[in-house]
């Protein structure tokens, strides 16, 4: 990181309330003794993530949140969630969600090439987000963290306007981790970011680690606004056994069930909002 802790609050105390900077201050990490976790995660960044994104949150898409009470006071669990928006703030706004919420900050699992953009990267890291691999999930769940997944990957965030809301190939990782690892399954559903940027094309060019680039309908994403709708925890942890975690047809199962949810959570989102932008 460019500037240490220190910076980092000050940077914070000047963008943010009292009060959010007080939600920073009690959020719980396990500081492995110098102030950050094992994988990077300080609250100095906490408060600075919270800093830039909390505007965006409360002023430009004007996120209306609905259940946040059913992630899990404490404990694992895993936020399974559909994934929109040709650029991803769906997850930096989900995470503020949940921080401002709660008091927890969800650890999101990001695809392998963004730990190592510059910068950007370890300014994620430092404020909760971990690299994909088995391990990193592992030690999280172990740990009593909460995940953030998107199923969806990048296919969700380039999905073409046309199919807004309808889920794309839905990965079942999530759901072997939360049977392996005992944790429940929150399904969530986010409505207004399949609109934010609607995708009108696409250049088959690698491009920062993603496989394309992605040619949108308006330079920015449009101020709608975000609906974030938390399910009822899907027990997996208590439906399957973790040797079950093993078995394809179990996983596939238990993601069949997620998904269902968090679809049922997007359908009646629709139904309820007045509108894109209300």
């Amino acid at each position: 990181m460019p500037f240490p802790p220190a910076v980092a609050w000050s940077l914070a105390r000047r963008m943010l309330s009292e009060e959010d900077l007080e939600r920073a201050r009690q959020v719980k990490i396990a500081d492995a003794g110098h102030g950050y976790d094992p994988f990077g995660l300080h609250r100095a960044f906490v408060a600075l993530g919270l800093g830039i994104a909390s505007p965006l949150y409360r002023r430009y898409f004007r996120v209306l949140s609905y259940g946040a009470d059913k992630v899990p006071a404490d404990g694992a669990a895993v936020l399974a969630c559909n994934h929109s928006g040709t650029v991803p703030v769906d997850g930096m706004m989900l995470w503020v969600d949940v921080v401002l919420n709660t008091g927890r900050v969800p650890r999101p699992i990001a695809d392998h090439f963004v730990p190592t953009l510059p910068w950007i990267g370890t300014l994620f890291a430092r404020s909760g987000m971990v690299g994909g691999s088995r391990g990193n999930a592992k030690s999280l769940l172990k740990a009593g963290q909460v995940l953030m997944i998107f199923p969806e990957g990048v296919p969700g965030i380039g999905k073409p306007f046309a199919e807004r809301y309808q889920l794309q190939k839905w990965r079942v990782g999530h759901c072997e981790l939360a049977i392996r690892h005992g944790a429940p399954v929150v399904p969530v559903g986010i409505v207004g970011a399949e609109e934010q940027m609607p995708q009108i094309g696409r250049i088959d060019i690698p491009a920062f680690g993603l496989p394309y680039i992605p040619v949108p309908a308006t330079p920015l994403p449009m101020p709608v606004r975000y609906h974030v709708h938390y399910g009822e925890p899907i027990p997996v942890h208590r439906d399957y056994t973790p040797d079950q975690a093993d078995d394809p047809e179990v996983v596939l199962e238990a993601a069949a069930r997620v998904k269902a949810a968090v679809q049922d959570l997007l359908d009646r989102g629709l139904e309820q909002r007045g509108g894109v932008f209300e």
